[in-house]
């Protein structure tokens, strides 16, 4: 590997806080994904994944991804739950990548939640 120029250092820096950003910075929207022992058995992590690559494509600077541990619904896992400014928070259940592109594009980026993969929207059961 050859030495390394400040443009490289740049990118680096750039790469670290956009990462920081996703998972702690302050915005419009908080998702946390569930990944207690449940929640990463049933395929937690790669829930996590997909909000992530959701972030990245679509360059989203104010929405804070974050963990949690388990929500106490091992049966409903993987989940995550979706909090946008001034709305009530919506626990997502069941979820697959597929689901997670839907929820991005419905309730991150326009605010509406997505029903049919919604347990509960503040502390009401909808389901």
């Amino acid at each position: 590997m050859g030495k390394l120029k400040i443009e490289d250092l740049e990118k680096i820096s750039e790469e670290f806080k956009r990462t920081m950003t996703v998972r702690e910075g302050g915005g419009r929207v908080k998702v946390t994904v569930h990944m207690g022992t449940c929640g990463i058995a049933a395929g937690a992590r790669d829930i996590m994944n997909a909000f992530v690559k959701e972030i990245e494509e679509k360059k989203v600077q104010d929405v804070i991804l974050t963990t949690s541990g388990c929500a106490g619904l091992c049966s409903r896992e993987p989940m995550a739950t979706v909090e946008v400014l001034g709305q009530a928070p919506v626990k997502y259940v069941d979820l697959t990548e597929e689901k997670v592109r839907k929820i991005f594009e419905d309730h991150v980026m326009k605010g509406m939640f997505v029903s049919e993969y919604a347990l509960s929207i503040g502390s009401e059961k909808i389901q």
